[in-house]
C-alpha cells in the first residue's frame, strides 16, 4: 500500500500494490495493521456499503453529527468518480476547502476521508459502483448534509450542473453557512 498526502491534513489517497498476470489481477483492498501503520490512525471500520449510480448522478455532500461522526475509506468497484471531502471544522486553517480524487475500477485508489468532513461525489463515467467502509454506523438522527454546489466551496464537479442528477433529499441540502451544527477543529472526534 501507499499512502499519498492531500492538501488537507488527515485526508489520504491510498494506492494498493496490485499483482497482475494473464488470468487478471489480485490486491489487498483494505489491512488494518497497514492501514493505522501507513496513516497513524488507529480507526475500527464497522459498516461497509455498496452504490450503483449512473453518469451525472451526484451524492452528497454528507456527514454525521458527532458522537455519530464517520470515517470513510472510499473505493471505486468499476466506473469511474470524483469523489470530495470538504472540510467542516470551524477553526481549521482549511475550512470550507475540499479536496477532489478521480476514483475508478482502473486506478484501484481509494480517499480516506476523517471525522468532521462532509463527503459527497460525481459520476463521471459508467455505472460506478461505489464501496466504502464507515466507523461509525448510519444514524439517522446524526445526518446532516451540505449542498453540492455551494457558490462558498466553489467546487468543480465536472459536469454541467444542469446535468446533475440529485435525489430529492440532497436537491434540498442548505448551504454551509446555513449550518449551525457542524464539527470542532479543537475537538479531536476519535476520543
Amino acid at each position: 500500500m501507499k499512502l499519498i498526502h492531500t492538501d488537507i491534513e488527515g485526508v489520504f489517497i491510498i494506492e494498493p500494490q496490485i499483482f497482475e498476470d494473464s488470468r487478471g489481477y489480485f490486491f489487498e483492498s483494505f489491512n488494518t495493521h497497514k492501514f493505522a501503520a501507513l496513516t497513524g490512525i488507529n480507526t475500527h471500520f464497522v459498516q461497509d456499503n455498496e452504490s450503483r449510480s449512473k453518469v451525472g448522478v451526484v451524492r452528497g455532500l454528507h456527514f454525521q453529527l458527532a458522537p455519530y461522526a464517520q470515517s470513510k475509506l472510499v473505493r471505486v468497484v468499476e466506473g469511474e468518480i470524483l469523489d470530495i471531502a470538504v472540510d467542516i471544522r470551524r477553526g481549521s486553517p482549511t475550512f470550507g476547502h475540499h479536496v477532489g480524487v478521480v476514483l475508478s475500477g482502473d486506478n484501484h485508489r481509494q480517499l480516506f476521508i476523517p471525522r468532521g468532513f462532509a463527503h459527497g461525489f460525481v459520476v463521471l463515467r459508467g455505472d460506478a459502483v461505489v464501496h466504502y467502509k464507515c466507523d461509525n454506523p448510519y444514524a439517522p438522527a446524526a445526518e446532516r448534509a451540505i449542498r453540492w454546489n455551494d457558490p462558498m466551496l466553489n467546487i468543480d464537479f465536472g459536469i454541467n450542473p444542469e446535468q446533475a442528477i440529485l435525489s430529492a433529499k440532497d436537491s434540498a441540502n442548505p448551504l454551509l453557512a446555513q449550518c449551525d451544527e457542524l464539527f470542532d477543529y479543537n475537538i479531536d472526534y476519535y476520543v
